[in-house]
């Protein structure tokens, strides 16, 4: 009896090639679209593309309104996070919650034995290992995926580079516009830039202190909601010769702290949220504390509901509110939120 895989389809060419290639391998496959949002315009197109890749195949579409879940555990998390000074991570909570969480339980009531979709990741069923391809690979974004849905994932396109499944696309003639079509942007819900989505929600334009890492009034800014850490431009800092960059950020006061970039070097921090893929208390390991930058060896301690993580080369602008990601080379060990 074939295996049912229920694929988390998004109109995009990864997803797409996901679909196509699971059905050649004999699975019984499914699709789902989440919509996540109400950006007019969006969905109606994402799901014309989906039901073109669900009739080529054969098989079924459904179409899952997820937009309150996602409201709840994802966008006004992004909003909060802004407003508390922090720099959240959506789409790692994204896939926690609603395509690992959510996706799965519906796979569950349609009666599917997995849940794939069109990230660039690899997996074994106990760990996440980071793609063949290192200029796409998301594993980061899934650190903080519950250790107990592993053994349900599959992500074909581990091991694929993105030019050969746009080739692979384009060889087959009714999925000819999937290979051609623009990327998709980084965050669904963000249009053209964050100010804009939380420009929404609050003023963000109230102008206010810039101080030095003693306290002292050295200039001014905009509003503290335009900053994150390692911003070095649109603040104002008198007399200033080397060039500054935002350190910290004080909400409760409207204050950003700027300092020159030896005041971004950071030799320790705590995380945490803290999300691991097998029992560890205490162990050394490379640590991403952003998505694009390159892992540096540290050691972790966990004490409690928080880990202390010791880096053995520093790193530059790390900021409160996003993931670092734990890894033993090429496998992921998990994650925590950056405090």
């Amino acid at each position: 009896m074939k295996k049912k895989v229920l694929v988390g389809m998004s109109g995009g060419v990864d997803s797409t090639v996901t679909s196509v290639l699971l059905q050649k391998e004999g699975y019984e496959v499914e699709g789902v679209y989440m919509k996540l949002h109400d950006k007019p315009g969006y969905h109606e197109e994402n799901w014309r593309k989906v039901q073109k890749v669900a009739d080529y195949l054969g098989i079924k579409a459904h179409f899952y309104d997820l937009s309150e879940a996602f409201n709840k555990e994802v966008y006004s998390y992004f909003v909060e996070s802004y407003k508390a000074g922090l720099t959240p991570n959506p789409c790692v909570m994204c896939n926690r919650t609603i395509k690992f969480g959510k996706m799965v339980e519906f796979a569950d009531s349609v009666g599917a034995d997995f849940v794939a979709t069109g990230h660039y990741i690899q997996c074994d069923g106990e760990y996440i290992y980071a793609a063949d391809d290192p200029n796409k690979d998301q594993s980061y974004f899934l650190s903080e995926v519950k250790k107990e849905v592993l053994p349900r994932l599959i992500f074909p396109l581990g091991t694929w580079k993105k030019p050969d499944v746009k080739a692979y696309a384009a060889n087959i003639e009714v999925l000819k516009e999937f290979a051609t079509q623009p990327e998709s942007s980084e965050i669904c819900f963000v249009e053209n830039t964050y100010d804009e989505v939380l420009a929404r929600h609050m003023d963000i334009d109230q102008p206010g202190e810039t101080v030095d890492t003693e306290g002292n009034v050295v200039g001014t800014h905009k509003g503290y909601m335009h900053y994150t850490i390692g911003k070095r431009r649109g603040f104002f800092v008198h007399g200033a010769h080397d060039p500054h960059f935002v350190v910290d950020i004080k909400p409760e006061k409207n204050q950003i702290v700027v300092g020159t970039r030896e005041k971004l070097e950071v030799f320790d921090f705590e995380v945490k949220q803290i999300n691991l893929f097998e029992e560890l208390t205490e162990f050394d390991c490379e640590v991403k504390v952003r998505y694009r930058t390159t892992a540096v060896p540290c050691h972790v301690k966990i004490e409690g509901e928080r880990a202390k993580v010791t880096l053995k080369e520093p790193v530059f602008g790390l900021a409160k509110g996003q993931v670092a990601a734990f890894y033993d080379g090429r496998r992921l060990l998990g994650g925590g939120v950056i405090v």
